[in-house]
């Protein structure tokens, strides 16, 4: 299963926006907010879903990275008692 990502990206004013598969979900945030609200969407589509998800975004020579919620492997059997 592919890894969920959830962007922001900076507008022309300073503004950010959270980006999730090419759809705008949030715009005109400052930058802290913005983060704060794109770990918090992620983290609770991870909860919700137990998709992996990641927030990313551009840093000056790639994007940086900024949570990443995993998807848990399951249990082997013989753990299982």
């Amino acid at each position: 299963m592919l890894m969920v990502i959830y962007s922001l990206s900076q507008a022309s004013d300073d503004t950010w926006s959270i980006r999730r598969a090419g759809t705008t979900l949030f715009s005109q945030l400052r930058l802290g907010p913005a983060i704060q609200l794109a770990r918090e969407t992620a983290r609770d589509e991870h909860m919700r879903s137990g998709r992996s998800i990641s927030v990313e975004m551009p840093g000056p020579v790639s994007n940086i990275r900024l949570a990443q919620y995993a998807r848990q492997a399951p249990m082997p059997q013989s753990a299982v008692a």
